[in-house]
Order: C-alpha cells, then sequence, then structure tokens
C-alpha cells in the first residue's frame, strides 16, 4: 500500500466517495428485465403489455398505444391513439369489466432507383386490456376509428348511470 506525502499548505482536490455509482447501471438493467417479464410495479394487474422485444414498432409509443378513458353521463368513452394504423387490424372485444384493444401493424417500404435498391419491413402487435370503470351495456357498444383515433363508446347500465340528488341547504 503506498502512501502519499502531502506539504504543508498544499491544496487538494477531493472527490466525494459514492460507492453506489458502479451498481447503478447493473441496477437498471436488472429493472428493465424485470419489467419486460412482469411489468413496472406501478402498472393495473389488468394493463398487460408485450415486453419490449416484441412491442409495436414504428408510430406507436413503445408501451403500445396512449389510452384516454373517461365517461359522460350516459357512456364510457375510450380512445386509442393508432397512428399508421388500418381499422382492418385493429380488434376489440369485451369480456365482463374487461376491454381488450389489439392490433397488428405491417409497413413494407420499397424503392428502386438508378443505382439502388431500398428495402424496409417491420411487423409489430400489442394488446391493452382495461378494467371498465362502470357497468355497461356490452351489446351496443360501438367503435369508431378516423385519423388514427379509435374511440369506443360503452353505455352505462341504467344503474350505473349518475343520478343527481339535489341537497336543500338549512
Amino acid at each position: 500500500m503506498a502512501t502519499e506525502t502531502v506539504k504543508q499548505g498544499e491544496r487538494r482536490d477531493v472527490a466525494p466517495w459514492k460507492p453506489l455509482t458502479d451498481v447503478m447501471p447493473m441496477e437498471r438493467a436488472i429493472d428493465r428485465m424485470f419489467e419486460d417479464m412482469w411489468g413496472s410495479p406501478w402498472r393495473s394487474l389488468l394493463d398487460f403489455r408485450l415486453p419490449r422485444s416484441r412491442r409495436l414498432l414504428g408510430d406507436l409509443e413503445s408501451a403500445g398505444p396512449a389510452i384516454e378513458v373517461g365517461e359522460d353521463n350516459n357512456d364510457v368513452v375510450v380512445k386509442a391513439e393508432l397512428p399508421g394504423m388500418k381499422k382492418e387490424d385493429i380488434e376489440i372485444s369485451i369480456t365482463e369489466r374487461l376491454l381488450t384493444i389489439k392490433g397488428e401493424k405491417k409497413r413494407e417500404a420499397e424503392r428502386k432507383g438508378e443505382g439502388y435498391h431500398y428495402s424496409e419491413r417491420s411487423y409489430g402487435a400489442f394488446e391493452r386490456c382495461l378494467e371498465i370503470p362502470r357497468d355497461v351495456q356490452a351489446d351496443k357498444v360501438h367503435a369508431a376509428f378516423k385519423d388514427g383515433v379509435l374511440e369506443i363508446r360503452l353505455p352505462k347500465t341504467e344503474e350505473a348511470k349518475r343520478k343527481e340528488v339535489k341537497v336543500k341547504v338549512e
């Protein structure tokens, strides 16, 4: 073990010791591995997502489509952003209070010119499952797909509709 002599009055810079700096990249890698297998701990158990290696390629965000769930007086409304997809490639199903949206995206591009040939193919699939917050009439669900946005309207049952009650202030 070598010792270093410091002369009196000599300035010496000292860097703080951070023992976990070398461990943090490994911790992030392990977190990603577990996230790929079981999803993030803060995700709903009903919000299934495919591992990174099978996520949809291209325009959809890496975790699948962005989804918005809201409701008005009569319907639960679900909107999903599916840019670049065709309505034929989207499948929607309802089982009890679970709404499932599946999709497959296939893209091919080929260009030929003088002295070059460009070809690219991509494929990806996603599946999102969401718990429906109210009881709905599954046989009367309506879905529309326009400009890359899927809108699903799920009519509430009469019991699930909010009833307004006036309260007298004394």
